[in-house]
């Protein structure tokens, strides 16, 4: 079967042709789920908290049973290591899942057109014999794929950082890879005050357009969203704050802040970055993001002590 045909599908659903639907959104990026199964449809449990009703979407999924999804013949450009890999398919791209549980071929597949806009996820009615509680259309991490293909053609990222508003209501992200103390950060900060929590390990950086009241004409600034997909804290809300400053966390002494040059920064944040490298495009996308927010935002390095005295410096900090 051709990957490009899901160039035919409707960017709105018609309820004539399909009867269920649900949809969510995750860093201003929304997704319409269709089908004609509840559970085609339904959303697990860490996407609740972003379930929307809208009529028109970024990302239009429809969900079809098949009888069986033999092994791809196509072109492979990314191997996971672990549940999928994806292949060149036609005009867009085929995602395949797979788990020895659910045996040999893939258990799902999605056939997405190139622009990440409408697709068609296939699920292997094999796979799922004797296995029914197990088929969750968008489950992880195709939630998450979907996302952050989509932003390749938005100015936005997916960060490994947790976004705090603070007791002030100055918004700040904390960026850090994995040990880096992103979830003590979080659970600091609520221990000590009350805080809002976004997400404590992965939040979505992008720039939006907002009305200037005074000037009476549109503007942009960046923003940071919450995600669903949390780390050890279990801290995602469904909301965005304006990005007003951001640190790069790393374990040390006397909670030490360095300001970073803009090509420093740059590089910081993209190596914590969640960015598609199978095409040379996305890369070039995303590091120009990077600079338009290394413009706009002030970004130091946190050499921290996980303690209360890491959370007073900053409420006390002074660009």
């Amino acid at each position: 079967m051709r990957g490009d045909f899901v160039e035919t599908l409707p960017e709105v659903f018609d309820e004539r042709i399909v009867g269920l639907r649900s949809g969510f959104v995750v860093g201003g990026v929304s997704v319409q789920l269709a089908g004609d199964r509840r559970a085609d449809v339904a959303l697990v449990p860490s996407l609740e908290p972003f379930r929307v009703e809208t009529a028109v979407s970024d990302i239009n999924v429809k969900v079809e049973w098949v009888d069986d999804l033999p092994q791809s013949r196509q072109s492979q450009l990314f191997d996971s290591g672990s549940v999928w890999r994806l292949y060149e398919s036609g005009s867009g791209f085929q995602f395949d899942f797979s788990v020895p549980m659910l045996g040999e071929q893939p258990y799902k597949r999605l056939l997405v057109d190139s622009r990440f806009r409408r697709a068609t996820l296939q699920m292997n009615q094999e796979c799922f014999v004797g296995f029914p509680q197990a088929a969750a259309p968008l489950e992880y991490p195709l939630d998450e794929l979907l996302i952050m293909h989509r932003l390749t053609q938005e100015k936005a990222i997916e960060l490994h950082g947790v976004g705090i508003v603070g007791p002030d209501g100055a918004s700040n992200l904390f960026v850090g890879h994995s040990g880096a103390g992103k979830s003590t950060t979080a659970q600091l900060w609520t221990s000590l005050h009350n805080v809002e929590i976004l997400s404590d390990d992965r939040i979505i950086v992008r720039e939006d357009r907002v009305l200037e009241e005074k000037l009476r004409k549109d503007a942009t600034q960046i923003f940071m969203y919450g995600t669903p997909w949390h780390g050890e804290a279990a801290f995602a809300l469904p909301q965005r704050a304006p990005l007003q400053r951001i640190f790069i966390l790393e374990h040390g002494r006397g909670n030490v802040l360095t300001r970073l040059t803009r090509s420093q920064m740059v590089a910081e944040l993209f190596a914590r970055s969640f960015v598609p490298f199978h095409r040379h495009e996305y890369v070039d996308s995303a590091l120009s993001f990077l600079e338009r927010v290394a413009d706009s935002v002030p970004c130091y390095r946190y050499s921290f002590e996980p303690d209360e005295r890491a959370v007073d410096r900053i409420l006390h900090f002074n660009d």
